[in-house]
């Protein structure tokens, strides 16, 4: 895979330990008012000391998100694999003031900074096993099953396969879709209740002090052309994607979409309704686990100690079963 556009030097990162690569990418943005913006740019980060390995993992956060979960870094070092993440485009490291945070009107637009890592890590690695969260996870899924051949292993952390709440909101979908291609930019908020920051940040009780002006509420405004294209890749996930390599979900036991705090909702998926993962995810390719982690939270790698050990214990069994070596080890 190769790329015209630039891959610039490493520079220190916002996280102690951890250096940054911005990617240059295509056309600039414009501003509301008009005026193009620098950019857009994406970012690719690793460990300073990254490992010397063939193996590599290539991570790819959700919605209002950034890469701050050091600890998956330190986990897949471990096993063996150096470690890159990659801030998309409008998102986190990569926003740049006068964007719509996290906007595209179609979720292959992200190819390109995902092409442009792929091809560092392939400078350096040979083996590959791609990483994604929630809607990292869904346009992970769209990649690796237009790039078939690329990948080793794929693993999804609680994946954005199919949209939550049921035959009503499903049935709102042709109206999302007609209204996101008349109005693309149009802003939509769909709740005043962000729970699931009280279940994860330090501030509210949680474990992880993660940056606020990274990742937001997750109320923050959202675009309608935006769900336009993540409801057009779930349509592609319902007809079915065809991924040639082993495929790991990984996803809390229950979801709870309770109005009223309670601390039961730090031991559920509060943002995605995990019965509708466990039903796409067959649809994703021919090789697909599918893992429901008790007492795990939306991101499952943020949920409490015990719980985060368990689904990394589960992730390195899966990988004896099906990751790059075994799967050398059976071509040989």
């Amino acid at each position: 895979m190769s790329s015209e556009l630039t891959l610039h030097d490493w520079q220190p990162d916002l996280l102690v330990g951890f250096e940054q690569c911005p990617l240059l990418l295509g056309i600039p943005d414009e501003r509301l008012g008009g005026d193009p913006i620098e950019g857009p740019v994406a970012t690719l980060v690793r460990p300073v000391d990254h490992l010397r390995s063939d193996r590599a993992v290539l991570f790819l956060h959700g919605w209002n998100d950034y890469f701050f979960q050091t600890h998956v870094a330190d986990y897949w070092r471990e096993q063996g694999y150096a470690f890159y993440a990659l801030d998309l485009r409008r998102y986190g490291r990569s926003w740049v003031e006068g964007q719509l945070r996290g906007y595209a009107s179609d979720l292959s637009e992200y190819f390109e900074e995902i092409n442009l890592a792929v091809s560092e890590l392939q400078a350096h690695h040979t083996r590959l096993v791609l990483m994604g969260h929630s809607t990292g996870g869904l346009i992970a899924s769209l990649y690796a099953h237009e790039h078939p051949g690329l990948f080793d292993a794929l693993v999804l952390n609680s994946p954005w396969l199919e949209l939550q709440g049921g035959p009503l909101a499903r049935a709102l979908g042709p109206v999302i879709k007609s209204l996101g291609q008349q109005r693309p930019t149009a802003a939509l908020r769909l709740s005043d209740v962000d729970f699931y920051k009280k279940t994860i940040h330090a501030s509210e009780g949680g474990e992880w002090d993660y940056d606020l002006g990274l990742k937001s509420s997750a109320i923050a405004e959202i675009r309608v052309g935006w769900l336009r294209a993540i409801l057009r890749g779930h349509d592609r996930v319902a007809e079915g994607l065809s991924i040639d390599c082993p495929i790991l979900v990984l996803c809390s036991a229950r979801s709870d979409f309770a109005r009223k705090w309670s601390d039961e909702l730090r031991s559920a998926d509060v943002v995605l309704d995990v019965k509708q993962i466990a039903k796409r995810a067959v649809n994703l390719g021919r090789l697909v686990t599918v893992v429901r982690i008790e007492g795990a939270v939306h991101d499952v790698t943020l949920s409490p100690e015990p719980v985060r050990l368990r689904a990394f214990a589960e992730i390195t069994r899966w990988l004896s079963a099906y990751g790059p070596d075994r799967a050398y080890a059976a071509a040989e």
